[in-house]
């Protein structure tokens, strides 16, 4: 299903290497997708070169744009059908995943995935701002992910009261996002945080993207996350 050679050579491009084991966990995952999406939408990109660039590609040149520590605790937010965060766990089984989403298919999904290649990972089917007002979950990951979830201060909401302090945010946007990135820094200081790096790179030719690397430098006030309706009525 995934066309390896591609696979790599973006990888390779951006300090990413695949190993065989790595390749066909990863592999088996592409074709349930394809297979599963034939019974329930979770992808509209089903052909071998999109699922490998757009989901697979997308989700995995995290590793050679950020350092995940050893065995670091990973929360996925909106995780959809497991991108980025399935894929992380697939190439990187020592990272503990949890995956959040609102969807109670998507995550029945994941987690069949996970029970067929022997890995533990946590599915939560809550919204965001529900789960980061809960002890279990507030401030306690080392590294949060988020792709194409929500305009930046609406997101950096959702997302920076479960980094601990210390930890990071990585917001996965399209290249044209500068604007509200710019117009977010209030937000991420509210919250607790500082844009540490923002990267623009291509994963092929005409697949431009960019990577917010969020730096979560103190703790969140406890009023935040609001509820849905005032953080979409009102941004930060």
């Amino acid at each position: 299903m995934l066309d390896r050679p591609l696979l790599e050579s973006i990888l390779a491009a951006h300090g990413a290497a695949l190993a065989d084991d790595a390749f066909a966990r990863l592999d088996r995952f592409a074709e349930r997708l394809v297979e599963t999406n034939r019974q329930f939408n979770l992808t509209a990109v089903t052909d071998p070169a999109g699922v490998t660039v757009k989901h697979f590609a997308d989700s995995l040149v995290l590793f050679g744009l950020y350092d995940f520590p050893a065995g670091a605790r990973v929360l996925d937010v909106g995780t959809g059908a497991g991108f980025p965060g399935l894929a992380l766990k697939l190439y990187r089984p020592d990272l503990q995943l949890t995956f959040l989403d609102g969807t109670r298919k998507k995550l029945d999904f994941i987690a069949g995935v996970l029970a067929d290649e022997g890995l533990a990972g946590e599915t939560v089917h809550l919204r965001a701002e529900e789960a980061g007002r809960q002890p279990a979950f507030r401030e306690t990951f080392d590294v949060v992910t988020a792709r194409a979830v929500a305009d930046m201060a609406k997101l950096a909401e959702f997302t920076l009261p479960f980094v601990r302090v210390g930890g990071a945010f990585l917001a996965m946007k399209s290249e044209s996002a500068a604007e509200e990135v710019r117009r977010a820094q209030r937000a991420l200081t509210l919250l607790g945080g500082r844009a540490a790096r923002d990267t623009v790179y291509r994963l092929t030719p005409d697949v431009p993207r960019r990577l917010i690397v969020v730096r979560k430098i103190s703790q969140t006030p406890t009023k935040y996350p609001r509820a849905s309706a005032q953080i979409a009525k009102k941004p930060l």
